[in-house]
């Protein structure tokens, strides 16, 4: 998401056409969308086992919004803090993080402002991912994801929001370099069930993976981590869990959770089974969403080898390794130009007819895919509307209740579900 996104833009016709044939009568499938590129390639593997309760089949599910507050700057993410409070802190690119609250709105005064000490050089940096601790009325810490300056340096800090001047207490965590490239800086944060911290960093920028990090396990760049927040280990502001896939092994890094990614700008963590669901922004060929069952660590997403279910760097794949192919993509420059990963829905309010959906959407196209895993295997998806212009993040309130933000214009849309009339 950012500057590569922004140049690939797609004209407002070539947007509805494909916006049209997305919402055409026949529904999306796994199967139609994509054939493995090769015998060492898993469709869906380690895909968690799928939610069966009754709910509206995807061809007569429907998308709507509701603004509910505006003049936000650039928002790039949002968190719910578990305290009842009801509140959504959204985070700017600049670098200010914002409070909304149903019933009072977006507040004008910043909870957190990081300005100071956030790179925003090129239109991928800035402030990126937000998450708040577990038991957030006991600790009052708030994590970010941020590029610093002066060179970009994707930094992970943690904040207690305690006193009046929240910022002034920084305790970075862990910092990866990222000087030669502005984009692909990734940046999302989310807890597991498992009390772990999840953190997707980009590749490192350019095209085609130029520092050929992605299949590197010696570089945090191109993967997810997952962290022990809780604890400090040695000089180290944090702990690796012991079950990480690459603890021990020479030459990796072993933070690292999941690799093989270009630009994870959005992924989430269903809160019934842990599964992690991870939105993968493409280069030129595929737009793609991986699925991947909690505890299941050392997944291989195939970049700079492959994008999406195609091989598109021959020389950069290994002929032992195994690839995960998406559980959906989409054509980059024909149906969208950047992916933007969402959640499962988990609220109470639509349970009956969209529990268990996995909702994504497009910056360029603002079509909202709906995804959900199939009785059997595989997963079935559907264009099931539009969603508000310049889509950057979606987020959830403390009761399950989805929310998206458009970049700019910088608004906060709540989202419903509906039935196709009959």
């Amino acid at each position: 998401m950012g500057v590569d996104m922004l140049r690939r833009q797609l004209s407002r016709r070539l947007c509805a056409a494909a916006t049209a044939a997305l919402l055409a009568p026949t529904a999306l499938t796994t199967a139609a969308l994509a054939a493995p590129a090769s015998s060492d390639t898993d469709t869906g593997a380690g895909a968690a086992a799928p939610d069966w309760r009754p709910r509206l089949p995807l061809d007569q599910l429907t998308i709507d919004t509701t603004l509910v507050a505006t003049g936000l700057d650039r928002p790039t993410a949002i968190a719910a803090p578990d305290d009842r409070s009801r509140q959504l802190f959204v985070a700017e690119k600049p670098g200010r993080v914002r409070v909304y609250h149903p019933d009072t709105g977006l507040a004008a005064e910043p909870l957190l402002d990081l300005t100071d000490r956030v790179s925003t050089v090129g239109n991928e940096r800035g402030l990126l991912g937000i998450a708040t601790a577990p038991r957030f009325a006991r600790t009052n810490a708030v994590y970010v994801a941020y590029t610093s300056l002066p060179d970009g340096a994707l930094t992970l800090s943690r904040f207690v929001l305690d006193g009046t001047d929240p910022a002034a207490d920084e305790q970075v965590l862990l910092t990866q370099p990222h000087a030669e490239f502005s984009n692909h800086n990734g940046g999302d944060l989310a807890f597991g069930r498992d009390g772990h911290l999840y953190w997707s960093l980009g590749d490192g920028g350019g095209g085609n993976d130029p520092l050929n990090t992605g299949q590197d396990l010696g570089t945090l760049l191109g993967k997810i981590l997952r962290l022990d927040v809780r604890r400090s280990c040695g000089e180290q502001a944090y702990c690796v869990p012991r079950d990480n896939p690459f603890v021990g092994q020479p030459g990796a890094r072993p933070e690292i959770w999941a690799y093989g990614l270009r630009n994870a700008w959005k992924f989430s963590i269903d809160p019934r089974n842990g599964s992690l669901w991870i939105a993968d922004v493409g280069q030129n060929a595929y737009e793609e969403v991986n699925h991947l069952r909690a505890g299941v660590g050392g997944a291989n997403f195939g970049w700079s080898c492959k994008e999406g279910p195609a091989v598109v760097l021959p020389e950069r794949c290994q002929p032992d390794a195994r690839y995960i192919d998406p559980v959906f993509h989409y054509g980059t420059r024909v149906d969208g130009c950047a992916v933007i990963g969402g959640h499962v829905y988990r609220g109470r309010q639509f349970a009956r007819i969209a529990t268990g959906t996995y909702l994504a959407t497009d910056y360029c196209s603002a079509t909202a895919f709906a995804i959900r895993p199939v009785r059997g295997g595989g997963y079935e998806s559907r264009a099931i509307g539009q969603l508000p212009a310049r889509p950057s993040t979606f987020g959830v309130d403390a009761r399950g209740e989805l929310y998206v933000a458009s970049d700019i214009p910088g608004e906060l849309h709540r989202v419903s579900f509906g039935r196709q009339p009959s």
